[in-house]
């Protein structure tokens, strides 16, 4: 009789190749499913849904759970509490779900899901308190945001009428506002299959794919953002959804369905819907037997032809009765109760037959599903780049629970077609509604710790109000700069340069030229030819030590004089007097072209007996001790006006020098009868702003953070500098190590442990910022970056990391650009002009390295100064060939002023 069976089922039995098969479609269904441009056309809607993290254990608090969509309706109330130990307490209700209800008006469903709510918060004494809510909700909805989500079908015995393409969560949010006195949060819509994933990833951190085989059929799992198209980011993971129950439904499985599946599919609710659901699940595999049965009673196979009216009515042999025949041992007794209750008599043979078409039946729906499934843990291996994966299977659903054979057949099969899978199936004990309760603990862990850092954010997002208002202080400041009777209070120093003249093409010769203004010193020889603009370059870097930096200044300059000596050996000039520059990039008070006096150290020196003494008398000094050469010292230059005189050479409409580095400073060309220090008025006269100091009267404390006074109060020079600590290399990275620390404090980094490393002055270098705030950078090399720094991050931290360095650089930038504007803007109205077209040239490494400050920087010139046109170009090595120019210049003039 079984081969009978055998040969009339022939096509139900699927053999491990037409799997495998089966397994290659569903993975190219999931990829379509995952494209922006295939997902409208593709079967298997792979829907993001939100949640990005598992619990990690740090859940607490009291949360309402509703489960709406399998055989049963629930309200739950879940306490979780962390205290280390992971513990869950669950009280629960089962409420009836009538036809009338779930076939009828959409309204009346959710007023009815509101009551529910109402009557259990009613009876537990919850209706005072304000609790979050996760809904759980078995249909396909595409979502946005955790918290919202539209139906985009019924299925299952669902047909509630003015649902489908509108949001579940306000439907049910207006239902509840029918309850006065209930007050709860929708915080989290989640998909069955993610509550059961959840669920069991509370219980096991390797449990990254959920399955039901229940009512209906469906599956999620982690995937890399990078590959889901259909949201913003590359950062982390999120589950996807699959709705796997309609693989087929464009048509892709129609050699694997059978006359049964087809003539099932044209008597349910939603006929061409849903085929590999219809091909598994408990809510039609009894059917399927019974019309099975009925085709065999019809062609003399069974009960010697003899049919029941009740074996040809729809619905009367369900999945419990398919189970209960499987049974071991007690099986055929019970088909034959079965059967005699559906008003027939069967044999012995008949019962034995009857059992073989049960067990055909429920092992193709295990095949199916372990096909499915198999592909998904396919992609989680791909996904890793892992030869072998070790992962958990969260599984739940009442055919898996119920049927006697079904969960070892499954996964029997599943470890045959991956065997490079080491899979552990975990049954979710609670139900998806436990989950639901997690994904809201843990949307609501994650929803306070993003309100808390997106309040330290805040503190640095500048608003056009904000930025208008450091352009016209700066603009001030810069009048007060250039005036004779407020110059002396002014923090924005405006000192004359005593450079006149712009590069003509005429220079020529060989120049030496010194670059003081780091941690490295350079002695460069230049050599100018005329006519043809060509200009080359030799030099040596030399280290400063930190103990020359701060030692004496006649320890500082004579260590400055053994690299210059140094140099001249190595190229063989001992004998050559050759005359010089010396880019000095430190604030100093000109009196004339080679003279200046250093207002201040910044940048890290402190060198004793400099402040207030003419650098130049310095160097010469130092030369005279050594008494070994003699040099000619033309010019002492400020680096920003040496690259404001490299870009000149190669391009007249170049005015202006911005430095945005180490340090951060600016020159430009101002009319000689805007400078009241200095005689005359004819010409034009470059002025270094010295801009780091604005701000240091206290003008712009409106926008600076508590990050930026510690930083500060840290510093060098305490009270000095406030804008240069806010916009240029040397501090950034202490301004995010101080948000870091302070995040870390309020527990929302690093799980709350703050690293030695990250107690440390310094250790996050500007460079960091830069490659962390990459484009092309995944989160894995943040995190590498961040482990060298000592910090162990998840993934979570890392966006908030990378986050942190973006809000201080673009701040960074902004400001930068605020000061830029006010002097475009300056230089235009000087002009009398209706537009300006001028040249920045700019230098710096935190403009030529990060990422996004130069772009941010020019947007933020071009709305603030909408009338200038501003080209920026980069120097080539302003502070060394612009000082051999300013020096061949000085040379020209001084020789047309003896003539």
């Amino acid at each position: 009789m079984c081969t009978e069976v055998d040969r009339f089922l022939y096509h139900m039995r699927l053999s491990d190749e037409t799997l495998l098969d089966i397994m290659a479609r569903f993975q190219a269904e999931m990829q379509k499913g995952l494209g922006k441009d295939t997902n409208p056309t593709a079967s298997v809607k792979m829907l993001p849904t939100f949640v990005r993290a598992i619990p990690d254990g740090s859940e607490n608090g009291e949360f309402l759970s509703l489960d709406l969509g399998g055989s049963k309706f629930r309200v739950l109330k879940v306490q979780v509490s962390e205290e280390g130990k992971r513990n869950v307490q669950m009280e629960s209700q089962f409420y009836p779900t009538p036809n009338e209800i779930i076939r009828g008006n959409g309204i009346e469903l959710f007023e009815y899901v509101a009551d529910c709510l109402a009557d259990f918060m009613n009876t537990k004494g919850l209706k005072h308190k304000r609790l979050p809510l996760g809904l759980t909700f078995s249909f396909p909805c595409r979502q946005t945001k955790l918290e919202e989500g539209v139906l985009l079908s019924w299925t299952k015995k669902f047909k509630a009428r003015g649902v489908q393409d509108t949001d579940v969560v306000s439907c049910l949010t207006r239902a509840m506002k029918r309850h006065k006195d209930i007050n709860v949060d929708t915080l989290a819509l989640v998909n069955d299959t993610v509550g059961t994933m959840m669920t069991c990833a509370y219980d096991d951190p390797y449990c990254e794919v959920g399955v039901i085989i229940g009512t209906g059929t469906n599956a999620c799992y982690m995937e890399d953002m990078s590959n889901i198209d259909l949201v913003e980011g590359d950062e982390g993971r999120m589950c996807i959804n699959t709705e796997w129950g309609a693989f087929g439904d464009d048509g892709a499985l129609e050699d694997i369905r059978t006359e049964f599946d087809r003539e099932l599919d044209l008597g349910s609710l939603n006929p061409g819907k849903q085929l590999f659901e219809k091909m598994i699940s408990g809510l039609y595999l009894g059917e399927l037997v019974r019309l099975i049965l009925l085709k065999m009673a019809k062609a003399g196979l069974l009960f010697g032809g003899e049919k029941s009216s009740a074996l040809h009515t729809k619905g009367k042999i369900e999945t419990r009765h398919v189970a209960a025949m499987e049974k071991y041992k007690e099986g055929l007794a019970n088909t034959r109760e079965i059967l005699t209750d559906l008003g027939l008599e069967p044999s012995e043979a008949d019962c034995i037959a009857v059992q073989h078409v049960c067990t055909i039946v429920s092992f193709r729906s295990a095949n199916l599903c372990a096909a499915a499934l198999a592909a998904i843990l396919t992609r989680l291996r791909e996904n890793k780049k892992l030869v072998r994966l070790r992962t958990t299977v969260g599984m739940d659903g009442t055919l898996y629970k119920i049927h006697p054979q079904y969960p070892k057949r499954l996964h029997k099969v599943v470890r045959r077609l991956v065997p490079n899978c080491d899979v552990r199936f975990l049954l979710s004990e609670s139900g998806s509604a436990k989950g639901a309760a997690m994904v809201t603990a843990v949307a609501s862990r994650v929803q306070a710790q993003r309100k808390q850092i997106d309040k330290v954010l805040a503190l640095f997002r500048l608003t056009q109000e904000q930025l208008v208002g450091v352009q016209d202080k700066m603009r001030a400041e810069l009048e007060y700069g250039l005036k004779r009777d407020t110059h002396s209070l002014a923090t924005v120093k405006m000192l004359p340069t005593y450079v006149c003249g712009m590069p003509d093409g005429t220079e020529k010769g060989k120049f030496l030229a010194l670059d003081l203004g780091g941690t490295n010193f350079r002695v460069l020889l230049v050599k100018i030819r005329s006519g043809r603009r060509s200009v080359r370059m030799y030099n040596k870097i030399f280290a400063i030590p930190l103990e020359i930096m701060q030692g004496t200044g006649e320890e500082l300059f004579d260590h400055i004089v053994q690299c210059i000596a140094d140099f001249l050996d190595y190229m063989g000039l001992k004998g050559a007097q050759l005359p010089l520059g010396f880019t000095f990039s430190f604030p100093c008070r000109q009196a004339s072209i080679d003279k200046g006096t250093l207002i201040g150290w910044t940048k890290g020196f402190k060198a004793t007996d400099c402040e207030g003494e003419d650098v130049v008398d310095m160097l010469r000094e130092a030369i005279k001790r050594r008494n070994e050469f003699d040099l000619d010292i033309v010019a002492v230059v400020n680096d920003t006006v040496g690259t404001m005189m490299t870009c000149g050479y190669e391009d007249p409409n170049c005015e202006i020098g911005l430095i945005a580095g180490t340090g951060s400073n600016l020159c430009y060309m101002e009319e000689m009868r805007n400078i009241e220090l200095v005689e005359g008025d004819e010409g034009k006269m470059c002025i270094n702003t010295e801009w780091g100091g604005f701000g240091d009267n206290g003008c712009i404390d409106d926008i600076r953070t508590q990050y930026d006074k510690e930083v500060d109060e840290g510093s060098l020079n305490p009270g000095k500098q406030r804008y240069e600590k806010m916009t240029s290399g040397m501090y950034l990275g202490e301004i995010v190590r101080q948000i870091l620390i302070d995040l870390t404090k309020q527990g929302l980094l690093f799980r709350g442990q703050i690293s030695e490393r990250l107690r440390t002055r310094g250790i996050f270098e500007t460079k960091f910022l830069s490659q962390i705030e990459s484009d092309r950078l995944a989160l894995l090399q943040v995190r590498r970056i961040l482990q060298q720094l000592g910090l162990d991050s998840t993934c979570e931290d890392s966006i908030v990391v990378k986050e942190v360095c973006g809000a201080v650089s673009r701040r960074a930038a902004q400001l930068c650009g605020a000061g830029l504007a006010a002097i475009v803007e300056k230089r235009r109205e000087d002009q009398g002009l209706e537009r300006l077209r001028i040249t920045v040239g700019v230098d710096g490494t935190l403009y030529k390295l990060h990422p996004h400050f130069s772009r941010i920087l020019q947007e933020t010139v071009k709305e603030l100064a909408p009338r200038c046109d501003v080209t920026f170009m980069l120097s080539e090595d302003g502070s060394g060939k612009g000082a051999a120019l300013i020096t061949a210049v000085a040379k020209r003039l001084q020789q047309a002023w003896k003539n």
